[in-house]
Formats: structure tokens, C-alpha cells, sequence
């Protein structure tokens, strides 16, 4: 039976949320290397963390060797490590796969009804209004269950990474506050990005997150931006330039990564 109910809460939030007009400019989306050679196993890269907040306040990724996750926010990167636990990152830290962006939200809402991941991303595709654009989004609110997931760090001579992922950990945050930060891509760049939602979360008081596989969330504000401009910066690496960048199975591997 299809949940009615559901929808009609989210198009009743969708009314309530504000929409911001102000002059700043649109953001931009950097971006440097690519999904699909994150998939192949390209995990050195030589932008580091410095120059990547040269680019943007706000953002997601990996570090070098696939040493957990990436997230940025309000102009602060943190490591979302394997075990469960986060650490603010050294600026000379590099990552080989990254996305930022100077964000500036144009609207914005409260949330104060009960709402599962799949309810948050229809009402965020709803106030987008087109899966042809490119979306980052924040939600800072208190969760009944956050499960991540982080990608244990790799050694040389490294591994694809659906091998990588096979024994990741997995963790559940219960009953806390704290950031998720995510962009919503377009079908047509999987493999360059990941297509959907690709979110990571980091708790308030800066311990724990990781790579988002599913939650809850019990009250919060949400923001988000409309972009439609993307930047790649591609590696010069020979790694890059001899790793097989599209196959028959990219889809597939890529959800599998990124769940």
C-alpha cells in the first residue's frame, strides 16, 4: 500500500520553508579528481586540505590512501576515521577525492516532525524542484539513529574499491546532535560524482561520523543551495591516467561504494 501519509507531511513542510532573496552570487561546485577512479582504486592525491578550502566552506570526501571521510563545514574539515571516531584534519593532509563549495543557502525550513531519510530527500528533491541541478544541503538537528559506514585505510598495492568496502565497519549513533552535510548530483554525472544523495555526519561534539547509510531525525533545521556550475580539477597522476574511468558495472560499483 503506498504511504500517503508520508507524502502529504512532506508537502506540508515543504510549504513552510522560507526562500531566501539575496544578491550574493551562485556557488560553485569544485571538484577534484573523479568517482570512478576512486571506484578503481586511484587513493593519492596531491590537493591537500589548505587548497581545498581555497575553494569552498563546505564539503565532502576522502583522504589520501582512502583514510576515512571527509566533512566541512562553516570552513572546518574534519577526518571521520574507521573507527567510529572523528579529528579535526591537518591542513597538509591531501585528499584524492573531494567536493566543495562556498555555501550559500537559499532556503531553508525547520523540521519538527519525526522524518526518515527518505523523507528528508523527497522534501529536499521537492524544494529543488529539478534532478537536473546539482544540491548541497545541511541539516543540524538531533537524531534517534545515525548509521555510517567509514572504509578502513588502504596500504599499497591497493585494492578496487568494492574490495576495499567488504569488511568496513559499520556504527550507530543513538540519541545525538549533530551536522549532516550532503550534496544531491544529477543522473548524468554518475561516475564523474555520485548521483543521488552522497551525505556524511559528524556528531556536536566533534567524536564520531562517518558516511551516512541511513537515519532518523527528530527535530533540526534544514539548508540548501541550488547550483548549476561544476569545476573538475583531474589529477596528473599516472595512477589517473591509467585507471579505467568507465565500465559496464560503474553504476553498480558506485552505489555498492556509496550506498
Amino acid at each position: 500500500m503506498k504511504n500517503t501519509g508520508a507524502c502529504t507531511c512532506v508537502q506540508d513542510i515543504a510549504k513552510s520553508f522560507s526562500y531566501l532573496n539575496t544578491d550574493q552570487p551562485e556557488s560553485e561546485i569544485f571538484q577534484t579528481s573523479l568517482m570512478s577512479a576512486l571506484i578503481d582504486g586511484v587513493y593519492d592525491g596531491s590537493v591537500t586540505i589548505a587548497e581545498l578550502l581555497e575553494h569552498g566552506d563546505f564539503g565532502l570526501g576522502t583522504f589520501n590512501d582512502l583514510d576515512g571521510e571527509l566533512i566541512a563545514f562553516d570552513s572546518e574539515v574534519h577526518q571521520l576515521r574507521e573507527d567510529g571516531s572523528a579529528r579535526v584534519a591537518g591542513m597538509d593532509q591531501k585528499t584524492p577525492f573531494a567536493v566543495m563549495t562556498h555555501f550559500r543557502p537559499s532556503i531553508t525550513g525547520q523540521l519538527t516532525t519525526m522524518l526518515e531519510k527518505v523523507e528528508v530527500q523527497e522534501l529536499i528533491d521537492k524544494m529543488v524542484g529539478s534532478l537536473n541541478l546539482f544540491c548541497a544541503f545541511r541539516i543540524d538537528g538531533y537524531f534517534e539513529r545515525v548509521e555510517t559506514r567509514t572504509v578502513p585505510r588502504q596500504t599499497k598495492p591497493y585494492r578496487p574499491m568494492l574490495q576495499a568496502i567488504e569488511n568496513q565497519p559499520v556504527f550507530t549513533f543513538e540519541n545525538t546532535s549533530g551536522t549532516l552535510v550532503g550534496f544531491r548530483c544529477p543522473p548524468y554525472v554518475q561516475g564523474i560524482n555520485v548521483a543521488g544523495f552522497h551525505v556524511h555526519y559528524i556528531t556536536d561534539d566533534r567524536k564520531g561520523g562517518g558516511h551516512v547509510l541511513d537515519y532518523r531525525l527528530l527535530e533540526g533545521k534544514l539548508e540548501l543551495a541550488k547550483i548549476s556550475k561544476l569545476r573538475i580539477d583531474l589529477p596528473r597522476t599516472e595512477s589517473f591516467q591509467q585507471a579505467t574511468l568507465h565500465s559496464d558495472d560503474m553504476n553498480e560499483a558506485i552505489e555498492a561504494a556509496e550506498g
